[in-house]
Formats: structure tokens, sequence, C-alpha cells
């Protein structure tokens, strides 16, 4: 009787792990995608995967409409590890009735998410679904609200990722926008509220998936996607790299990591690389990968808003939060995106403890009525929020220009900087010297008739302000700036910072949230 039952077990086991059989496994492939365990086998060490509610089914729809009930219901569930450390997983099969999402498939999603906070452990879901199943009606869409709270909730608890490796359309894509980084897959994987069809009939435009949704649109054009992969292998190492800087929850600490790097190793190329000429540009992540351990920048959003940098590197094995302006971009100027890109980054750095680190080159925010109209004001408000309310240590660097309002909001002393340095070629000042020659100058300037007269009176002027106030001596003088140092020094002198702010504790008011202006 003993062996009857195991085999019984046995049999459903099996069952199970087939999901949708052998055929749509098969056309899975052919589509150029992995299947749901194949994913998990990929994203977690080896061996380590313990899965929940395998056997559960779908209950009968009480519509009348009949769907055939499958062993775990298309998604796959459980917990494993990556490097040794335990996260909690969903992976959607599509080979079951396309992935689509039931009652019992989301019961399934929020059980390990609700385990996840009870634990302190990451969650990382793999999306490849159809959306709302159909023949649920209501009870599907109830299904997807559960999940969604339980994104919020847990938002700022424990890293949540989400890696979208098929389609995810409708109120499907809620989920992954909730959590904390997204990652897609090139070719195969695609985002949206309303299809192409959709679209044609309300609209009239032509659009592919791909186009309206895919990868490269999503990680380019709107934001939605952090990262976007070749193929489901890359997105798969892209999250596990990605996991390896973060702590396991809020209440712990990102782990060290011994990079064999020397901590006290100066570089003096750095004494180098800023031009003579202050509107020269020049590529803010070599400066990064000169001082960060092994020269390793792991970029977030590389694709969008490219004249802000964020990303993750580590410094004495520390695993810190990288802000920088890019002065090979758009000068480097703040603009609506690179503000969001900015505090979304530095918000998820503040709720991990993970160190921020500044690298500054900023000549302002962008002018200009489409960057007004659409709301730069409060758009530069949110990273000025977001670098004003974070209370994790935060070092800034400033390379060369830190001009106008935006170097009070790229983390300066005002706003709560720790330790705020200035190299040689720092320029800090309210604006430029071209543009302050004209408005302090004006008067002297419209008294000189000669043009070639007055271009050489700009020109002295322009020499004079910068000898007066495009350095970083003024701002050292007021301890606005705590050390004015060579560039060759930046890398020790921000892990001796690091070690020093290690235990810092400087706690907000009392309250239930702020306001950050949305």
């Amino acid at each position: 009787m003993a062996n009857v039952r195991l085999e019984k077990l046995r049999e459903l086991k099996n069952q199970a792990l087939l999901g949708g059989g052998e055929k749509r496994i098969d056309a899975q492939h052919k589509k150029g995608k992995l299947t749901a365990r194949e994913r998990l086998d990929l994203l977690l060490d080896p061996g380590t995967f313990e899965e929940v509610d395998m056997l559960v089914k779908a209950r009968t729809p009480e519509s009348g409409f009949t769907m055939p009930a499958y062993l775990g219901d298309g998604v796959v569930t459980g917990y494993g590890r990556i490097d040794g450390r335990v996260v909690f997983v969903f992976s959607q099969d599509f080979t079951v009735i396309g992935g689509t999402l039931s009652e019992a498939h989301g019961r399934k999603i929020c059980k390990i998410m609700d385990m996840a906070m009870k634990v302190g452990a990451p969650v990382i879901g793999l999306n490849d679904s159809g959306g709302a199943r159909v023949q649920e009606g209501v009870v599907s869409l109830g299904a997807y609200a559960d999940i969604f709270l339980r994104n919020t909730l847990a938002s700022g608890v424990v890293p949540q990722i989400s890696a979208v490796l098929g389609p995810c359309a409708g109120g499907a894509v809620y989920s992954p926008a909730i959590t904390d980084f997204v990652a897609m897959t090139r070719g195969t994987s695609y985002m949206f509220v309303t299809g192409p069809k959709v679209v044609k009939t309300v609209t009239h435009e032509e659009v592919s998936s791909e186009d309206l949704g895919g990868a490269d649109t999503h990680a380019s054009k709107s934001g939605v996607a952090h990262f976007a992969c070749d193929d489901e292998m890359a997105t798969l190492r892209t999250v596990r790299e990605l996991v390896s800087y973060m702590p396991q929850n809020n209440l712990e600490d990102p782990p060290l990591v011994d990079s064999g790097d020397n901590p006290h190793r100066m570089d003096p190329e750095l004494d180098e690389i800023i031009p003579d000429n202050p509107n020269k540009p020049y590529d803010m992540k070599e400066v990064i990968r000169h001082i960060v351990d092994d020269g390793n920048l792991f970029e977030v959003h590389e694709q969008w808003a490219e004249n802000i940098i964020v990303g993750f590197a580590r410094l004495g094995g520390r695993s810190v939060g990288i802000i920088a302006n890019q002065p090979s971009v758009l000068a480097g100027v703040l603009d609506i995106n690179s503000s969001r890109k900015g505090a979304r980054f530095i918000r998820f750095c503040d709720a991990f403890n993970i160190p921020i680190i500044t690298f500054e080159d900023v000549p302002g925010f962008l002018p200009g009525t489409d960057q007004e109209w659409n709301g730069i004001i409060s758009n530069g408000a949110k990273l000025l929020y977001a670098y004003s309310e974070a209370s994790v240590p935060k070092i800034t660097v400033i390379t060369r220009k830190a001009y106008g309002g935006a170097y009070d909001v790229m983390n300066s002393k005002h706003v709560r900087g720790d330790m705020n340095y200035a190299w040689p070629s720092a320029e800090i000042a309210v604006m430029g010297a071209e543009g302050a020659v004209e408005i302090v100058f004006r008067k002297e300037l419209s008294k000189i008739e000669d043009p070639d007269e007055q271009q050489q009176k700009i020109a002295e002027y322009i020499e004079q302000y910068r000898d007066s106030f495009a350095n970083p001596y003024i701002a050292a003088a007021r301890g606005y700036v705590d050390e004015v140092i060579e560039p060759s020094q930046t890398r020790p002198k921000l892990i001796n910072a690091l070690a020093m702010l290690d235990s810092k504790v400087d706690p907000n008011p009392k309250k239930k949230h702020g306001n950050i202006p949305l």
C-alpha cells in the first residue's frame, strides 16, 4: 500500500513538472524562450530550489466556462539561494493556459511574497503571462490586486526584482512597475497597458509589439525597464549580479565583498582627466572606473536619461550607489528624466542602507519650453527631495562644474551631505562665467561701442570672474566643501570616509511619510 501511495505522489509530481505538456514546451523553445523551471535553474544556485504549492489546481470557474485544471496552475513558486543567500521566487509558466493569472495562481504568488516579508528576503518574479484569465472574470482581477497590495507593502522592506521574459500586458504590468528593478529580454518580452490592436482601434496608429513595448523601447524611451538584455540567460545573470549589491532587507547592511583591490590605491591618471577647456566634455564613467573596486560599475538605466549615471559599485568591499552627472551627454545638465532617474535610485539606496556617492559636474537645469511645460520644476524637486530625505552615508566629489540650483540639489552640504570633496578643477558658482559677466557687467559693456574692444573687455571680465568664483576655495572657506583634494587621492579618501560613516545615525522627523512631488 505504501508503494502505491508513493507511486501516486511521484506520478503527480512528474505531471506537474511537465507544465502544459511536451508539445507546449517545444513551442516555447521554438520561440527562443526557456520554460519556467529552466529559468529558475539558471537564476538560482544549483540544487537550492525548494518548490511550494506544486500540486495547486485552479477552482472550477463559476462562469460556466470550463478550463483544464493543470497542477501548479501556470506558475512555479518557492525559494532558493543566490550566492548562498535566500531569495523567494515565482516563475510564470506560459505552457499552461498562456501563463494566465487565476485566483489560485495569484494565491501562490501572494503566499511566497508573504513568506518573504516574514523571513526578510528578496522577491524575484519571472514574468511570462497572457494576463488575467478571462474564464475567471473578476476573480482573476482581484488576484492581481492582491499582488499589487503586497508589492506596495513590501516596497522598502525587501528588495523586489522583476524579470519580464515574455508578454506582460494590461493590469499585469503594474506589479513589475511597483518593484524596484525591471529587466527585459530583447525580441521575446514586451510590456504595455494596451496592445497594438487597441492602439490602432483608438488612435489609428500602426505599431508593432516590439516598438510599442519591447525591451529597448522601455530601456531607452520610457525608463520603465532598468535593463535590456540580449537573451534570457543574460537577463537572469543580470538579476543575479544585481542581488549581489543588496542586503536581504531594510534592517541589514549590504554584504562586504573582498575584491582584492588595494583600498589605498592612488590613480595618477585622474590628475589629468579633466580637460583644460571648461567647456570640453569627458566621460564620467572613466572617472568612476578609476576609483571603484576593480573598475566595476554595474550601471542601471544605462540607455535612458544618459546625462546622469546611476549604478552600483564597491569601494573597499562596501556596496555603494553611484550618482554622477555625465558631461559627455547634454553637458551633464539635469532635466526631467535625469531627475526622475536619480531620485528613484537614491530612494532605493536609502531604503536598503546603501551609501550614496555623488560625482558632480553639472552646469544647471536644462532650459526650454518643453522642459518647463512638462514640469521640470516638480521633477527637479524629486531629485532634491530624495537627496534631502536620504539618511544613509552621502559623499560628494565635485570634479568640475557645480552651478546654480543644481549645486544645491546634487548632495550639497546644505542637504545633509556628510563629506563633500572638490577637485582643484571644481567651479562652484551661481552660473557660468559667460552668463555671469553678461549680467554683472551689463552696464559697463553697453558703454563700449567698438565690438572688438567690447569682446576684449568681456574676455577680461570672464577671466576675472573665473579667478574670483570659478574655483572650490570660496566654498572651502565657508565649510561647504570639507576638503579640496588631488584627484588621484579620491579612492582612499572615499573609502576612509565610508569607514568613518559606518555607524552614522541621522534620523528624519517622526511622520507617517512625506509628500514627494510626484
